[in-house]
Formats: C-alpha cells, sequence, structure tokens
C-alpha cells in the first residue's frame, strides 16, 4: 500500500469503478424508461385495434374481438375487458377494473387476480362500452432482472479485472523504481560505474532513467577528474614547488656568503608566477564547467571571432616561420549562443598550442563550414600530431605528451577547451589530418 504505482493503479481502478457504475446506472435507467415507453405504445396499439372492430350499432364484433384476444392470453400477461354503459361485463379475462379514462397502472389485486406483477392498462369509451386493455409488467420486470444481472456479473468481473492488473501493472512499475533505488543506493556506496537498466520502451521511465545515466555518467566524469586533478597536481607541482624551495635555499646560502640574489629572486618570482598560473586555469575550468558563465551568454557571430583570433596571431606564427590563414567561407553569418571571451579564449587555446608545438614551415589553418543542424570550425596544423590512443587523454587536466616536461606549459590548455565546447553544448573531436593535427569542433545551430 506505500508503493506509489499501486496508489496510482488502485485510484485509477476505483475511477474506471466508479465510472462503470454511473455509466451502468444511466444506461439502466434509459433501458427502464424505454421499456416503460414501448409497453405504453403496445398497450395503445393493441387498444387501437380492437376498439378498431366496433362499427356503430354493431357490438358483436368487439365482443368477438375481446373474446378471442381474451382467450388467447392469459390474464397474468395480458387483460381485456368490455363493459356495458351500465357495468356488466360483456367479455373480457377478468371480472372487474376501475374505470379511469386512459393510461394508468393498477395492481393485479384491483383486476380480480390473485397474484401477479402490476399491470398498465388503458381505459376508454367505444360507443358507448367500456373497454380495458392491460399488459402486466412481467416481461419487462423479467428483461430488467437480465439486465441487472448482467451488470452486477460484469461489475465483479471489472472489478477483478481491476485489481488483477492493476497489481500486476504496479509490482512491473515498481520492480522498475526498485531497481533505480539499487542504482542509486550502489552509487552513493561508491560504485560510480553502476547504471539504471532501460527497456527501450521509450516510456517516461526509460526517459528519466537516461537523463539520470547521463548524470551518473557526468557525476562519474566529475570525480574521476577530481581524482585525476589531485593526483596530477601532486605530481605536477611537486617539481616546481621543488625547484622554488631550492631556489630559496640557495639564495639563503648566498646571502651568508654575502653574494648577490638577485637572479635566484627573480627565478623564484617566475616559480610562482607559473604556479599562480596552473591555480588560475584549473580554477577558471573548473567555474566553467559549473555553468557559472552562463549566464552571460548571448548571439555571437563565430566567423567574427575566429576572424579576429586569425588577425592576432598571424604575425606570432610568421615570428615563428609558420604559416596562420583563415580558410575563405561565404556562408553568411554564424550565430551561436555563447561567451564571446570563452570562445575567443578557446580558439586562442588551439593556435598557440599549434603554432608552440609545431616546428617551423608548418602550416596552420582556420576554417569554418555549414553542416545540416551544427557549425563546423577546426583548427588543423601540419605538424607531427597526436598519437592517435593518446588524443582522449589530452583533454586530462595536467595532461602533457612530453613526460620531461621540458617545453613550455601546464598542460591545461586542452581541458580549457574541453571545458569551453562543453559549455556551448559542442563536441570537440581530434582528427587526423594526414600529416599534423586536425581540431573539429561541432557547434549546434540556434
Amino acid at each position: 500500500m506505500r508503493s506509489t504505482p499501486f496508489r496510482l493503479a488502485l485510484s485509477f481502478g476505483l475511477f474506471f469503478i466508479v465510472a462503470f457504475l454511473i455509466t451502468g446506472l444511466v444506461a439502466y435507467g434509459l433501458m427502464k424508461r424505454e421499456l416503460a415507453r414501448s409497453l405504453d405504445v403496445s398497450i395503445k396499439d393493441t387498444y387501437s385495434v380492437v376498439a378498431s372492430t366496433f362499427s356503430t350499432n354493431d357490438l358483436e364484433d368487439l365482443v368477438a374481438a375481446v373474446s378471442t384476444y381474451s382467450a388467447l392470453k392469459r390474464p397474468e400477461d395480458q387483460v381485456f375487458l368490455l363493459l356495458d354503459p351500465k357495468g356488466e361485463k360483456l367479455a373480457g379475462n377478468v371480472s372487474a377494473a376501475p374505470m379511469e379514462p386512459g393510461v394508468s397502472t393498477l395492481p393485479a389485486a384491483q383486476l380480480g387476480l390473485e397474484d401477479g406483477d402490476p399491470v398498465r392498462v388503458m381505459a376508454g369509451s367505444v360507443g358507448g362500452n367500456n373497454l380495458i386493455v392491460g399488459q402486466s409488467f412481467r416481461e419487462i420486470d423479467r428483461i430488467e432482472q437480465i439486465a441487472l444481472m448482467s451488470f452486477s456479473w460484469a461489475s465483479i468481473i471489472i472489478v477483478a479485472t481491476v485489481i488483477l492488473g492493476g497489481t500486476l501493472l504496479a509490482r512491473r512499475t515498481q520492480r522498475r523504481l526498485d531497481s533505480i533505488e539499487q542504482t542509486m543506493v550502489e552509487v552513493s556506496a561508491g560504485n560510480l560505474l553502476r547504471r539504471i537498466p532501460i527497456r527501450g520502451n521509450g516510456d517516461d521511465i526509460d526517459v528519466v532513467s537516461a537523463h539520470m545515466n547521463q548524470a551518473l555518467v557526468r557525476l562519474s566524469g566529475l570525480v574521476e577528474g577530481m581524482r585525476q586533478v589531485s593526483a596530477d597536481i601532486a605530481h605536477d607541482l611537486k617539481t616546481p614547488l621543488n625547484r622554488l624551495g631550492l631556489t630559496i635555499e640557495q639564495s639563503l646560502q648566498r646571502l651568508e656568503k654575502s653574494k648577490d640574489v638577485e637572479d635566484l629572486m627573480f627565478d623564484a618570482r617566475d616559480e610562482i608566477a607559473r604556479i599562480n598560473a596552473t591555480f588560475e586555469a584549473l580554477l577558471r575550468i573548473s567555474q566553467i564547467e559549473a555553468g557559472a558563465r552562463k549566464t552571460r551568454f548571448k548571439s555571437v557571430n563565430l566567423w567574427d571571432v575566429m576572424t579576429s583570433v586569425a588577425e592576432i596571431y598571424s604575425d606570432v606564427a610568421e615570428d615563428n616561420s609558420q604559416t596562420l590563414k583563415l580558410a575563405p567561407f561565404d556562408g553568411g553569418a554564424c550565430m551561436i549562443n555563447g561567451d564571446r571571451e570563452l570562445l575567443t579564449q578557446l580558439f586562442v587555446n588551439l593556435v598557440e598550442n599549434a603554432i608552440t608545438h609545431c616546428p617551423r614551415d608548418t602550416m596552420i589553418v582556420l576554417s569554418l563550414t555549414h553542416e545540416a543542424n551544427f557549425y563546423r570550425a577546426s583548427v588543423s596544423d601540419s605538424g607531427m600530431g597526436i598519437p592517435e590512443e593518446e588524443r582522449e587523454l589530452v583533454f586530462r587536466r595536467l595532461y602533457r605528451l612530453d613526460k620531461s616536461r621540458t617545453t613550455p606549459g601546464n598542460g591545461l590548455g586542452l581541458s580549457l577547451v574541453k571545458a569551453i565546447a562543453d559549455l556551448h553544448a559542442a563536441r570537440v573531436a581530434l582528427e587526423d589530418n594526414k600529416p599534423g593535427l586536425r581540431v573539429a569542433l561541432y557547434f549546434p545551430k540556434v
């Protein structure tokens, strides 16, 4: 009884039963009224047929007709009576009847019948004689009893079906809810790989389960990211902190010997700046992943952003003996909903990565194309590329292909790119440029 599916099934079952009872009672009332109307029509028709046998100054045909009908019908079923103007019986199958012109209902005793159902009668004057024609309610009562019995059995069957079907449906739904509950219990216990089973029938529980599974995937990724970031921070910051400590120690030793420590102070300041830059980048990524910047979203022309980045960094690439160009685009305005500053940061990171990690004479190309439901923006180069087995790993925070950490950088550039792309509901793909690398971003159209 505490189960919500069972309560819902029971509630709907009760509503259905009440609706069925109301419908049945209305139908029974309509049927009863129609039977009564049909009975009155039958009595009037019979009365008219019998009365039509009378002609002026000829009573014999009328008496014969009443006698014939009386002989064919039992008084318990149909009543016929003909009285002369003095009230003497001329023909019929009953002895007496009250004379009230029109249609009325009389008990059997008033017609001289010991037992029987009430009788619907019509009385009138035919040539000064009193004619009474009636029909018992026995047939109508029998039909009503059959209808009531059928209705009662139908009610019993429907109630049983509703209870049984409701229970089965409730148990089926409850099992699915139990699986969701069990999954969440295991997730809360630390099993972040557990997922809610989906039947694939597309019902509301499947839709909710799919969204919960997406949330669990997201949660699992965030937790794993936190674990990975914690380990990487401990690993990556250990070296600069050790260098900083060593620099301070050398400075102290020089001070003891009254030597100049200016160069060591500059080194310490640079090391602190690199450490601060790493923490600022991590904080920025966390803020972006939390969705805090969505409040600043507005309509942005993606082509304008890419054009600005290409203009700014073309001279930087040229100074590095590389070529940066923007592929032609004639698709008109490419408007998306986003943060212009973050989108600029995204393309800046990709271009700086290509300039930093590619050799001289490398061609770097920014391009934008229209697809069916999205815009495809890409930054490609003809450099060394990234091994296929490491293309997903480079999005991890502080992950670097240069394991020795001899090249500049902190391993957060592509992590920031991924965070900004996710914030804009864009998909990032690392593709082989043959040679080199192509970073493709698929932005949904507004």
